[in-house]
């Protein structure tokens, strides 16, 4: 179990903090929270990290002190077009979130040299709980999900037959020049 201050990493993401580590300045307040995360850590493999947990990718609600809660997913750098949406662990409060549970909280001090108490109220989703979820499921052959709506499943074959799943295939034609041709070309032909 891991101390008061430590956080729980997967390997992946222990790998990311460390390449980051290798590229920041020493003397940023970054680099200090990237060196005591790394420092403190405690490393699992992805499929057996507690679905409680901040990962990269996770849906996190969290409260900056006393402000109102935020819902962030937790991403490794800025993406476009997504702004309020996403938090990247490039930012001080973002970095602090990764590897920390529900209900744990860490003080940071930002870059303005004030004080922050960041809490994890709920991890809303992560992507190594969907993947294993998503894996139990195929592997019991159970087709709805735990939310009670059904996966859509084709199923090839009469009342009589054996019925047999079909993966959907993609319809390609052969151009007179031999070559295969996609028959949908996109939203780029109109």
């Amino acid at each position: 179990m891991p101390g008061k201050d430590a956080c729980v990493l997967t390997t992946k993401d222990y790998s990311i903090l460390e390449m980051m580590l290798e590229r920041q300045p020493a003397d940023t307040a970054l680099a200090m929270l990237l060196r005591h995360k790394i420092d403190t850590a405690q490393i699992v493999f992805g499929q057996d990290i507690d679905p409680a947990i901040v990962t990269l990718g996770s849906r996190t609600t969290y409260r900056v002190d006393d402000q109102p809660a935020q819902t962030r997913v937790v991403t490794h750098d800025h993406m476009r077009g997504l702004v309020g949406l996403l938090l990247p662990i490039t930012n001080l409060r973002g970095l602090a979130l990764l590897g920390l549970a529900e209900g744990e909280s860490i003080t940071i001090i930002s870059n303005d040299d004030n004080e922050e108490t960041i809490t994890v109220q709920a991890v809303v989703y992560q992507p190594e709980a969907s993947r294993r979820e998503a894996a139990n499921l195929k592997k019991k052959g159970d087709f709805t999900q735990s939310a009670g709506r059904p996966f859509l499943q084709l199923i090839q074959g009469s009342l009589g037959d054996d019925p047999k799943p079909v993966r959907a295939q993609r319809l390609v034609h052969a151009n007179p020049d031999g070559e295969h041709e996609d028959p949908d070309p996109g939203p780029s032909a109109a």
